[in-house]
This record gives C-alpha cells, sequence and structure tokens, in this order.
C-alpha cells in the first residue's frame, strides 16, 4: 500500500487478506460508487460488511500495516484511504442483499455491491435521510454502469417512495 494505491486496489488487497484467512466480507458505500464510476465520485472510507469475529478481523489489518484507531475504522501510514467495519447488514431498506458483485485485478479478488444494488445503497440515503449526495451518486452509477431499473423501482415501491422514485427518474433523465 503506497500512497499511489488507489481506492479499488487496498480494497482489494484488503478484501482478499481477510478472505485468505477465511474471513467473508464486502465492500459497500461510497467507495462502491468510487470504482463503479471511475473515480466521478471520490471516496477515501471503505466500508466492509462482515459477520466474523472483530478480533479476527483486526489481526489482518494490523498484518497489512494499518493501525486501529476507533472500535472499526483504521488508517494506514502509507495512504489517506482508511477502512472502517460498520456493522454487519445484509439488507438495503427492507430487502436482503443476495448478490455481489467480484472485482479481479492483480491484487486479488474484490467482493462489493452489485451496481443495483449500489444504486439502492444510495438511493436509500437519499429516501430516507433526504441525502442529496446519494441521489447524485446513483445517477452517477446509473451513467456508468448497467443497472437494472425495473428492481430499483420495485425496490422503491416497496420502500413507500414513488415521489423520490419520480425524481431519480427525472434526474437521470437530464
Amino acid at each position: 500500500i503506497t500512497k499511489k494505491s488507489s481506492i479499488e486496489e487496498v480494497a482489494t488487497l484488503v478484501c482478499t487478506a481477510l478472505s485468505k484467512q477465511g474471513i467473508d466480507c464486502f465492500l459497500s458505500g461510497g467507495a462502491v460508487v468510487s470504482i463503479y464510476t471511475d473515480n466521478e465520485y471520490e471516496s477515501l472510507d471503505l466500508d466492509f460488511v462482515s459477520f466474523d469475529d472483530r478480533k479476527k478481523i483486526e489481526k489482518v489489518m494490523l498484518t497489512l500495516g494499518f493501525r486501529k484507531e476507533q472500535s472499526r475504522h483504521f488508517t494506514h501510514p502509507n495512504t489517506d484511504i482508511f477502512v472502517e467495519f460498520p456493522g454487519a447488514a445484509l439488507l438495503i431498506g427492507d430487502q436482503p442483499i443476495k448478490e455481489f458483485s467480484k472485482v479481479k485485478n492483480k491484487y486479488g479478488t474484490l467482493k462489493l455491491l452489485t451496481p443495483t444494488d449500489s444504486v439502492l445503497d444510495r438511493l436509500a440515503a437519499f429516501y430516507h435521510w433526504d441525502d442529496r449526495q446519494g441521489l447524485d451518486q446513483a445517477i452517477m452509477i446509473c451513467k456508468k454502469q448497467k443497472v437494472n431499473l425495473s428492481k430499483v423501482k420495485s425496490w422503491s415501491m416497496a420502500e413507500n417512495m414513488s415521489e423520490k422514485y419520480d425524481l431519480f427518474l427525472q434526474e437521470l433523465k437530464r
């Protein structure tokens, strides 16, 4: 890990190291948006979701050169990118996450939300907390990746967010 390491490189190194120790995890949040939009949206925060023991995770993170700053927050001296393990949610709104994408590169394999689920994740922030940045990020992903818009629509209706979904569609068509 160096100052020049990209968010995808650091995420892949972390995910692969954890996987080699039998720790299942996936990347969510803004870093996924960064990866899917070729850094049109730039995040320096890697949010990994895992059900595994925090002590096992910490041990792997320390072997990669990270320092534990808070209970779930790790920094590395060679990069501004930091890693968090915010919890073990497998839901976006009320919908369970069932599928994941995998990105393979020379650093290993990164497991992350699919483009469609990443859009749902960002729209959840917009729908429930009026986070306009979440709406903007969802649109960025839709413009760069193949997204199942019928799934977005049905999820939005299940969340009782038809008005905000309509706004999403209007912004997407601009």
